[in-house]
Formats: structure tokens, C-alpha cells, sequence
């Protein structure tokens, strides 16, 4: 018998999901079909990362998951990416169940709305919540500076920011982002207000985590100080520590104008790192859980753990068995 976590949440009834867990969409990691299906095979909810991709690839892995299974799946799209607008359409066409989107607002959710998919919102603030909140979004997903990625740029922690959104009285279910790398997490999100958890760097961390094995071994390498902010100012990321980090850090310490230091910036990238494993020049994107984290399972076996663990919590709150 599968394993269930006993939280009130009304993400399982809104998403046709069995846990209130979502694999955050991450860029190469889940730009393809088997993380996000190997995740929603197992109940929660997988993510395909639509930011990198080919329009051609993307169809290919939106078939592919609903090939592979009736569970629901997500799409993640950046609505500040240049191709946002084919991605959308794309998951128009394709009728994606669920639209994951970020860095914009959710101008385009009537029409999904028109064939019944949901709309999950990323906001940084409660300001941004209430907005899409307003716009009348199914759920928004709170990400904290200590999640990987881009990140909120004012780098306040998911513990702070979850709370703080929920306590703006947003109606939407909020799920919470940053910081999370087992069950005991989840159950923190849940006791912030929050009726559910992302989990980003956790998920990278398996097998079905379609990037170079060299970012993996970097990750399971990396101590719970070993992930740093880049490009403070603009469209931040949190990343493993590193040599391009380093010299990202000497030229701002040196005071090099915002052109150059902006250059510096955009010389490498997260393919780089996630595909060619240039784990010291490129972008290993990671989250502060990364020190959290030792070993690359499959991913069933993650959400069912976190299944476990969550409901392990609870009970121990409660002052159950655990």
C-alpha cells in the first residue's frame, strides 16, 4: 500500500495528484521526459523545464510523458525567455494538465483555462502573490533565496518568505520553495501555512536527472556553505562555489563597472556545466541544500522517502510514533 502524507493541503484534489510534493522545473536537468515522468509516475508532480529547449524537443518529451503515464505533469516556462510565447503555445496545443510559470504575469491563463489546465504562479514576494493572486492563479509557488537557480533577488530565506506570503492572506494554495531536501522540510513548509513543497536541488539529485554526471558528483560533493549568489542586480542565480564564481567575486570586489562585470556574467553558462561538465567555469546550479544531500536514487524512490519522512514528522509533532 503506498504511503500517504496526512496534511491538509488542496493541491492532491486541485492537481489529480497523490502528494503535495512538486520537482521544481530546472533547466537541462528536466528539459527533457524521464525526471518529470519517473516523478509523476510516482505521485507528485513532475516538471518538464521548457527554458532551454527546441520547440521540436519539447513536443517530443510532452508525448513522450503522457506516453508514459495518466498522472498529471507540469510545464515550466520563464516568461522572460524569448521563446516563452511558442512554449506557451505549444502547451496550448499539446494541452498540457498544468502551467508552471515564473518571471512575468499570468497574462496568458484564460486560455488555459478554456480546456481546464491549472496555473501555478512563481512569485518572490507578497506583493507578487497578491497580484497573481488577484489574477486569480490555482496555486503560487513561493521560492526562497536559499532555493538554486534564479532565486528571490533579495535573498530572503523560504522560511521567512513562505510565512510571510501566507500571512498576506493570498486565497490561493501556497507551496513552498527553498530550503527543502527531505520530508522534516516538507513538514516545516506545512507549518508555515504553506499546503505543499517544491523541491528543486533533491530531484536534480537522482538518475532520471537527465545532466552531465560531473554536476551530480560536484553536488554530492558540496558542504552546506558551498553555494553563493551571482549577479546580485540583475537576474540572479545560486551556484555551486567554483572558479568562475571566484572570479566573479574578484571583479566585483575591484569594482569593475556593470558592463564588464555583466560580460563576466554572461561568458558562461549552465550548459556549460549541466551538459559539456565544466563543473569549475560554468554554472553548477545548485541549491543550499545541496549540503543536505549525498546520494542520486531513482526518483521514485525520493518522493516515496519523502512520503515517509513527511508523515514521520507529523506524527512526531503530534506526538505519535514516528
Amino acid at each position: 500500500m503506498t504511503a500517504t502524507m496526512n496534511f491538509p493541503s488542496r493541491l492532491p484534489g486541485l492537481l489529480g495528484i497523490r502528494h503535495p510534493i512538486v520537482q521544481g522545473g530546472m533547466s537541462w536537468a528536466s528539459s527533457s521526459a524521464p525526471l518529470a515522468l519517473a516523478v509523476s509516475r510516482a505521485g507528485a508532480l513532475g516538471v518538464i523545464a521548457a527554458g532551454p529547449m527546441r520547440p521540436d524537443d519539447l513536443v517530443e518529451a510532452i508525448r513522450a510523458v503522457k506516453a508514459g503515464t495518466d498522472a498529471p505533469f507540469a510545464l515550466n516556462v520563464p516568461l522572460y525567455n524569448k521563446r516563452s510565447a511558442e512554449f506557451l503555445d505549444i502547451a496550448e496545443a499539446e494541452r498540457v494538465p498544468v502551467i508552471i510559470a515564473s518571471q512575468g504575469g499570468p497574462k496568458a491563463l484564460p486560455r488555459f483555462r478554456a480546456y481546464g489546465a491549472k496555473w501555478l504562479h512563481v512569485v518572490a514576494s507578497p506583493l507578487h502573490a497578491q497580484k497573481a493572486d488577484a489574477a486569480g492563479v490555482d496555486g503560487l509557488i513561493v521560492v526562497g533565496g536559499d532555493a538554486g537557480g534564479h532565486p528571490a533577488p533579495d535573498e530572503v530565506s523560504a522560511m521567512v518568505l513562505v510565512r510571510a506570503v501566507v500571512k498576506a492572506g493570498v486565497k490561493a494554495p501556497v507551496i513552498g520553495a527553498g530550503g527543502v531536501a527531505d520530508g522534516a522540510g516538507i513538514a516545516a513548509m506545512f507549518a508555515l501555512g504553506a499546503e505543499g513543497a517544491q523541491l528543486g536541488t533533491r530531484f536534480l539529485m537522482t538518475e532520471e536527472a537527465s545532466v552531465h554526471p560531473a554536476y551530480k558528483e560536484a553536488v554530492r560533493r558540496a558542504g552546506l556553505s558551498d553555494t553563493t549568489l551571482v549577479g546580485r542586480g540583475g537576474l540572479p542565480v545560486r551556484q555551486l562555489r567554483n572558479l568562475f564564481t571566484a572570479e566573479v567575486d574578484a571583479a566585483e570586489r575591484a569594482g569593475h563597472a556593470k558592463e564588464l562585470l555583466a560580460e563576466l556574467y554572461m561568458s558562461r553558462t549552465l550548459k556549460h556545466a549541466a551538459l559539456e561538465g565544466d563543473v569549475e567555469r560554468g554554472k553548477v546550479e545548485a541549491g543550499q541544500t545541496a549540503g543536505l544531500i549525498d546520494d542520486i536514487p531513482p526518483a521514485a524512490e525520493v518522493v516515496a522517502k519523502l512520503v515517509a519522512e513527511a508523515e514521520a514528522a507529523r506524527l512526531r509533532l503530534a506526538g505519535g510514533a514516528a
